[in-house]
């Protein structure tokens, strides 16, 4: 875990730098051109970009080495920042939308290619543990950039803010190139012969991801109850400004630190508290824990905009903070199980999604808020996620109780694949008959026989099932 605790600090070195441009950089963009629709604009190009770059970015990690991906995407990024600060003022309006473009497919690039290397960096026995670092590094990184991002604006300006921000993808850069680990399993006859070639095979690639969630059902659930969670997740940013400034129109941003600050120490003791859980053995979470985690991550925040007082509201994020941590590493973790040429096009998907409902939910939570409370959207928005997820829960638990005893781990019904899965590939010619013998076949039970199995086989099939 040495150089992955390395990797953590680079990743959140260039967080740090992220949420402080979040801040100065959109406040800069309405400085510069006296316009709220060129500000949204802005915000819509960069959220679109990273929509539609998840799908590519399943590709590309799928093809292509993913260190030296996540090294361009900070060095890219480092290189726009850099190119803004040497324009002049008439200038710098149309390359605002370039970087929002740039800041939108690296960043989406960086986090799929990141996500679907932990495995290989880490093994697969401590990937919940890696990804609960990660979730502390950003969480971490997000009370600094909010916190400095006022006083580095107010003291230094905005180029100052923009330089210290290329400066963290810089170091960032370095740290990954300089980091011995390898990003992605050893190439094999699975990873040869894996969905893209299949896809090929059988029309073209754009169908693969499809086929992979039709194979994977509960992993497709998933990834539109992660979709749904981002629309909630807009729902609570859009309305805590309207919320803060009815609790004390005179102090408005008081709340929003005070919630933030406390949600962000939350999603860091959930990383303690499954660092603790998961540091022996091979437990791990599944499906259950994720959709338990989004249950109680939506109703904190809905009781936050239940209008409770501030101690108790602050409590409440806490736990808000802690159930988000929880699912955010449960969620990954499960992802994670997946074959390693499945990985990337399975995380390219769930980015995409959950940008997208990200999204969305601005724009739609925008437009009710004009006429309603914000206690009624956040509730509207978030009961979505409470209702897949009870959804989800009843199903699995349905389907449990209906399958023989003898199922194999991870609610598998005989003859049927598990979530998670790889796409099965069609017999072909001189193929074995299953169930036969072929020549030079070890028998069972003999040693010969198990220095044959595949590795990794028996904790695929042991995490293939829920909580």
């Amino acid at each position: 875990m040495g150089p992955f605790r390395l990797l953590v600090l680079g990743n959140g070195i260039s967080a740090y730098g992220s949420y402080l441009n979040m801040v100065a950089l959109n406040v800069f963009v309405y400085q510069l051109t006296h316009s709220a629709f060129a500000a949204g604009m802005f915000l819509a190009v960069r959220l679109l970009t990273s929509v539609g770059s998840g799908f590519v970015s399943g590709r590309l990690v799928t093809r292509f080495d993913r260190k030296r991906l996540m090294v361009g995407s900070d060095l890219t990024q480092a290189t726009a920042l850099l190119v803004l600060l040497s324009l002049p003022d008439t200038a710098r309006a149309p390359m605002l939308y370039v970087l929002a473009v740039t800041a939108g497919a690296c960043s989406t690039l960086s986090q799929v290619a990141l996500r679907s290397s932990v495995p290989e960096i880490v093994g697969p026995d401590l990937r919940a543990k890696a990804n609960g670092l990660l979730v502390t590094g950003r969480s971490l990184a997000m009370i600094a950039g909010f916190a400095s991002s006022g006083l580095v604006v107010a003291k230094l300006g905005y180029s100052a803010a923009f330089a210290l921000d290329a400066v963290t993808f810089a170091v960032s850069a370095v740290v990954l190139f300089l980091l011995p680990i390898r990003t992605r399993a050893a190439a094999g006859p699975q990873s040869a012969e894996g969905p893209d070639r299949a896809a090929e095979e059988t029309g073209g690639t754009r169908w693969a991801s499809l086929a992979l969630l039709r194979a994977a059902p509960l992993l497709a659930v998933m990834i539109a109850i992660r979709a749904a969670d981002g629309l909630g997740s807009s729902s609570h940013n859009v309305a805590l400004p309207v919320y803060s400034s009815d609790l004390d129109p005179h102090h408005p941003a008081t709340f929003i630190s005070q919630f933030w600050a406390t949600w962000a120490i939350g999603s860091i003791v959930a990383q303690q508290v499954c660092g603790r859980y998961l540091g022996k053995g091979e437990r791990t979470f599944g499906e259950r824990a994720f959709a338990l985690g989004s249950c109680a991550m939506s109703a904190a925040f809905i009781l936050v905009f239940c209008g409770l007082p501030t101690p108790l509201a602050v409590g409440v994020a806490l736990v808000a903070g802690m159930a988000d941590g929880f699912t955010e590493i449960a969620y990954v973790t499960r992802l994670q199980a997946v074959p390693d040429d499945q990985r990337g096009r399975l995380f390219g998907l769930s980015a995409s999604f959950e940008n997208g409902g990200f999204g969305l939910g601005m724009v739609v939570s925008a437009v009710v808020l004009e006429f309603s409370s914000p206690l009624v959207v956040v509730s509207a928005f978030h009961g979505v996620a409470i209702v897949l997820c009870t959804a989800f829960l009843v199903a699995m638990t349905r389907r449990s109780r209906s399958a023989p005893a003898a199922a194999v781990t991870g609610d598998r019904s005989p003859g049927t694949a598990a979530a998670g899965d790889p796409v099965p590939r069609s017999a072909t010619a001189g193929d074995p008959v299953p169930g036969t013998a072929t020549a030079g076949d070890a028998v069972p039970g003999t040693a010969a026989a198990e220095s044959r199995r595949l590795p990794g086989r028996d904790v695929h099939a042991a995490e293939g099932g829920g909580a």
